[in-house]
């Protein structure tokens, strides 16, 4: 089991404001678990009691609408932290963790980490900062929802996928969603996600390799209404 003084992923979230003696006393009390894909990390409704960094793979945060629909509110990637709201609520999770391939995370307890949130100002200031961020994030959605139509959308959500995560050897993009999970990410039934997935490749924007998707224009993708 690695040592998060030593973890460079620290680096990537709020825990790099930690005092080394902080670290080394987190490193004794945290769990590192892995996580298939599919696996679900936590459930909507769940009390997360702690935050999970993120040592290698990607994960969905998603909630379940009334008519049974999951809309996907963010991905989450290596090097980010997740349940910081459970540090400062003591309110259940509104949103369900699932993998989207395999992973390895580390769950910090609360109880761990709620003295240095209280006593390294540096700290709490980070995460209030990452909490804001999120914050931001979730106001964009909303926006997107509103005002992009769902080409517009999908193809943000190609490039975003190419910018985060980069390609295979072959060009195709390293994270495989299906095409329920674009759906989901745009907010849209997945019968209208696969038309215009359709639309891209005669188009000339995306090719598919199997259920991979390659990104031939992404500069048309950029010019979608």
């Amino acid at each position: 089991m690695g040592n998060c003084e030593q973890c460079i992923i620290k680096q990537f979230n709020s825990l790099k404001s930690l005092t080394r003696d902080e670290l080394v006393r987190i490193s004794g009390c945290k769990t590192t678990r892995t996580i298939k894909k599919g696996e679900v990390i936590f459930d909507e409704g769940e009390s997360i009691n702690g935050v999970y960094c993120i040592k290698d793979g990607v994960c969905k945060l998603s909630k379940l609408s009334k008519n049974g629909k999951d809309q996907i509110v963010k991905i989450v990637v290596k090097g980010d932290l997740l349940g910081q709201r459970s540090l400062v609520t003591d309110e259940s999770s509104n949103l369900q963790a699932t993998a989207l391939n395999d992973m390895e995370v580390c769950f910090i307890p609360k109880s761990e980490i709620i003295d240095d949130l209280q006593k390294n100002s540096k700290f709490s200031f980070d995460v209030l900062k990452s909490m804001a961020n999120d914050l931001k994030e979730a106001d964009e959605v909303i926006v997107n929802m509103a005002q992009k139509s769902v080409r517009q959308r999908l193809a943000e959500t190609l490039i975003y996928i190419n910018d985060s995560f980069g390609v295979n050897p072959d060009g195709t993009l390293s994270v495989l969603l299906s095409r329920e999970d674009y759906a989901n990410i745009v907010g849209t039934a997945t019968e209208s996600a696969i038309r215009v997935l359709s639309q891209f490749k005669k188009e000339g924007l995306i090719s598919t390799i199997g259920k991979f998707i390659k990104i031939e224009n992404i500069s048309g993708l950029n010019r979608v209404e």
